[in-house]
């Protein structure tokens, strides 16, 4: 008991100052003594059918912040280099969710693409810091801010009014009417010109599914921070899975895989490369795909009302259906 006593003593007296005069640190200075805490880097992933994944072959390629510019992730960061398998699981994706897209109906859709434009319009500040990240000024990258989210708005107009307005009542000699009625085409791939990053990928991918199809995307390479920003909207928006999916890549190693499978129905291609134009309108023909593949505008021109949006960018991605009834007893 005697020992037990003294060491009992000797724990009480080892929590007292010292002698010489050493008082304990207070709780303000051990916090300053601590090591400063790190931040949680952002991880970029692509976006199918819904859900943020990483690549299927694990490689991924480096994108620099714009010289000058304080990023706050880091100067190079890692992104998802999007492989063949890629292109299948979000064709995949996109296939499983057509059947629900087309069946909703267009005032719905366009209750969904005007909730889109509703999160940009709250991640403004976020998605304009992105496009100067990668190099552009802050004011052109407010300017395509504020034109993207005015899209996603004319696009949300659009989606209950295409069918009245392209629809007809054909002219027949017979007893019986004829009408023309527009439906979606089904899953194209679309390949986002290079810049602008974020109005441009807007501009090629919201008309594609105002129709009711579905989309598979590849994002800008020069700029996928900005898109995956972008997908972050799509997911906290009511847009089912599937609808929209987006990938990053290299164009070069990804465009012919998407002209080649037989489920993608069409794709909408804007590439600077004759020869990577040529090698996609080839694969297309041989699987009779519809092809468009286009030079770029330059980015002025997406800004252009008059050229970078209309109806005419929504009925590229339909089908005309007619159907004859009779008339009479």
């Amino acid at each position: 008991m005697e020992g037990k006593k003294k060491t009992q003593e000797a724990e009480r007296t080892s929590d007292r100052p010292s002698v010489t005069g050493d008082a304990p640190m207070t709780r303000g200075e051990s916090r300053g003594k601590a090591k400063a805490r790190l931040r949680v880097a952002k991880a970029y992933k692509m976006y199918v059918g819904g859900a943020f994944v990483r690549s299927e072959s694990g490689r991924y390629f480096q994108v620099e912040s714009a010289k000058g510019h304080a990023d706050a992730d880091a100067d190079v960061v890692n992104v998802p280099r999007g492989s063949r398998k890629d292109v299948r699981d979000a064709v995949l994706a996109a296939k499983n969710a057509l059947g629900g897209w087309e069946k909703r109906t267009p005032f719905n859709r366009g209750q969904i693409l005007y909730r889109l434009a509703e999160v940009m319009e709250s991640r403004r500040a976020e998605l304009v810091e992105s496009i100067a990240r990668a190099g552009g000024a802050l004011e052109d990258a407010e300017r395509e801010v504020e034109a993207a989210i005015d899209r996603a708005v004319y696009y949300a107009g659009w989606a209950d009014k295409v069918s009245g307005v392209v629809a007809s009542h054909n002219p027949v000699s017979g007893p019986h009417f004829g009408f023309s009625l527009p439906e979606p085409m089904g899953v194209v791939c679309v390949l986002a010109p290079e810049r602008p990053s974020l109005l441009g990928l807007l501009s090629t991918t919201l008309p594609v599914i105002t129709g009711g199809n579905t989309c598979v995307a590849l994002a800008s390479a020069e700029d996928p921070r900005t898109a995956i920003v972008f997908s972050e909207c799509l997911a906290t928006s009511d847009l089912p899975g599937g609808v929209l999916n987006v990938l990053t890549g290299h164009a070069d190693e990804l465009a012919p895989v998407m002209a080649k499978h037989r489920e993608v129905i069409a794709i909408d291609a804007w590439l600077v490369d004759a020869d990577l134009r040529a090698k996609v309108q080839a694969e297309g023909a041989d699987n009779v795909k519809r092809v468009k593949v286009r030079v770029p505008m330059d980015p002025d021109s997406w800004l252009d009302e008059r050229r970078g949006q209309g109806l005419s960018w929504i009925e590229r991605h339909l089908e005309t259906k007619t159907v004859w009834h009779p008339m009479g007893v």
